[in-house]
């Protein structure tokens, strides 16, 4: 079922789904396929709002940086110098974090108003990105499918195809706190991860895979996180075709437990250390599942390149629980 949430300047209406079962409810805007809120249960029954979001659609668009809850795309995280090669040619992105492109250009998929249509348990969005956006190469045509299964575990399925070859690297943007409120950091998580994609100092990727071994990137058993995260975790299954499990993040005080679960090769942990008002730094963690940054301009990573004829395929799955 949806509902109108609000009207952006130009007169765009801009919807909002409400997906509710085993106890959870999600909102999804078709403003930047944002999910708005998801509300779960803890270990004594009392319900709250378990990511970070906006109560109105000026929120999200006066402050649009954070990407609360945002569909990211068409290439999640950084591309270096804004420029990529593919197929004999090079192609100039939009640089919107200096030199380098950030989560698709300065108007992303994060900023796109979806056209959205309930399926059975949710809600599919559709985007047609044309060919040239951001400097992106090929007609991209895009879905999107939010449902909540049987547990209340959120999906998130993606598929895409194009006219020319292109890249592709899309995720969601949520900042959870399972405590529904207050300083993230002391939530404890576990990550199938042996190795990182170590950064240089604008957050570009060296080309090293380094082995988190005796270092503070070792989250093979659960630890609390604490602060200072915005890199890449090298997942020990890699690309898979069906969803594996990956990661465990718990709260000890409410009793919650995200799990996520993805067919991607590597995952994003951002501890939010410079989130700003109405938030506090580190109110929220950040789990993007996605391919690595700047693959692009890395022959040696899991490649991110769509040819015409072939179909992308990406599922991430959000599951809650709580522990007694």
């Amino acid at each position: 079922m949806s509902e109108l949430f609000g009207t952006l300047s130009d007169g765009t209406p801009v919807h909002r789904w409400t997906l509710e079962r085993a106890g959870v409810r999600v909102r999804v805007l078709s403003y930047g396929g944002i999910v708005q809120s998801a509300k779960v249960p803890d270990r004594d029954g009392n319900t709250a709002d378990v990511v970070l979001g906006f109560a109105d659609l000026d929120g999200y668009v006066t402050h649009p940086e954070p990407y609360f809850g945002a569909l990211v795309g068409r290439y999640a995280n950084r591309i270096a110098g804004g420029r990529f090669p593919l197929e004999g040619r090079t192609y100039a992105l939009a640089p919107n974090e200096g030199p380098n492109t950030l989560h698709g250009g300065e108007r992303g998929f994060d900023r796109r108003v979806w056209d959205g249509a309930a399926v059975a348990g949710g809600v599919r969005l559709i985007l047609v990105s044309p060919h040239g956006e951001e400097g992106f190469p090929g007609r991209l045509e895009m879905s999107v499918t939010y449902t909540l299964e049987e547990s209340g575990a959120l999906r998130i399925a993606y598929e895409a195809v194009t006219d020319a070859p292109t890249v592709l690297n899309p995720t969601n943007h949520s900042y959870f706190n399972l405590g529904g409120s207050g300083h993230a950091g002391g939530h404890e998580l576990r990550l199938a991860a042996s190795r990182i994609t170590p950064v240089d100092a604008g957050l570009i990727p060296t080309g090293a895979l380094q082995d988190v071994t005796d270092t503070r990137f070792d989250f093979r058993r659960a630890r609390k996180i604490g602060s200072g995260y915005d890199h890449n975790f090298v997942l020990d299954k890699g690309v898979t075709a069906t969803a594996e499990e990956v990661a465990e993040l718990y709260d000890p005080a409410s009793g919650r437990v995200l799990t996520v679960a993805t067919t991607e090769p590597g995952l994003q942990l951002y501890t939010a250390d410079h989130l700003g008002e109405p938030f506090a730094p580190g109110d929220g963690v950040a789990l993007e599942t996605q391919h690595f940054p700047d693959s692009p301009n890395r022959p040696g990573f899991p490649s991110t390149v769509l040819r015409p004829g072939e179909v992308f395929r990406s599922e991430t799955v959000y599951g809650f629980s709580v522990r007694r």
